[in-house]
């Protein structure tokens, strides 16, 4: 059997996670996930990839917003709510993808800067905005959020142990910023997983996941080292991309629940 055992929000690209008992799914990915993201003055995102400090803004939900910390500078707390500010939509760039995005805030934008020691605006991607994820392996019109490419990402927790058991040091799912995480099951199965269902949605996993960089970043420190991608290389390579966890789309909406049970209903290849 397996079960929904963790649920992670990440409102703004590239900052902390939150953890959940529950959330709602949407098409662009978990209500309120990755609905935020920091570009550089012309438009273009920002993330830990260039910029690890990112994963030292610590991110938590409110009933009307989102408040923001930096774990190691004293700058006040940072509110932005959850209401659109009114401002007109600015052009942003998210890998080669091109959408609409509604400014934050002076303040906001002000408040990052001083946080990352660089010029920094913030912004809110609206309802209307469209993002396709890619055709490629899609052929339906899906959006997503300012999320790399796909809406949800889910990781068994046999995966995470079966890396573990092969490096010196054991890393925390954290390190992945996976969606959903579940446990039971073998290691990577979650890679065959073409249609399932967790409480009340119904996903569609896409393709395995290629990692990058950021999962080499301490999460809590901020500090860059060489794994787990030096490891996960010597299994997990196919091609040029290094793989841990299955990209998704969601087929239905609804709430799901730790401790939800995951009903696979289809496999890759066959049932």
């Amino acid at each position: 059997m397996y079960t929904l055992s963790n649920i992670y929000l990440y409102p703004i690209k590239s900052l902390g996670g939150i953890s959940l008992t529950s959330a709602d799914v949407e098409e662009r990915g978990l209500q309120h996930d990755r609905r935020w993201m920091l570009t550089d003055p012309s438009g273009r995102f920002l993330t830990q990839r260039n910029f690890p400090e990112m994963a030292l803004l610590d991110v938590e939900m409110t009933a009307t917003g989102l408040g923001v910390r930096h774990r190691k500078q004293p700058l006040p707390l940072l509110t932005i709510p959850f209401a659109p500010s009114g401002a007109a939509p600015v052009r942003v760039v998210v890998w080669d993808d091109v959408c609409q995005a509604l400014p934050v805030s002076r303040e906001a934008d002000e408040w990052f800067s001083t946080a990352l020691g660089k010029p920094c605006r913030l912004v809110r991607m609206p309802d209307d905005s469209v993002r396709r994820v890619d055709a490629d392996y899609v052929a339906e019109p899906f959006n997503t959020s300012f999320s790399d490419g796909y809406p949800l990402l889910i990781i068994g927790q046999a995966s995470l142990d079966h890396l573990n058991a092969r490096l010196p040091a054991a890393l925390p799912m954290n390190r992945f910023r996976p969606n959903l995480v579940f446990t039971g099951g073998e290691p990577h199965e979650e890679d065959t997983w073409r249609h399932f269902r967790v409480g009340e949605a119904e996903f569609r996993g896409v393709k395995p996941c290629g990692r990058c960089v950021v999962t080499t970043i301490d999460q809590q420190t901020a500090e860059q080292g060489l794994e787990p991608l030096r490891t996960l290389a010597t299994y997990r390579k196919q091609g040029r991309k290094i793989l841990f966890g299955q990209n998704l789309v969601a087929l239905s909406g609804g709430t799901v629940r730790v401790g939800d049970t995951v009903e696979v209903r289809e496999k890759i290849g066959g049932s």
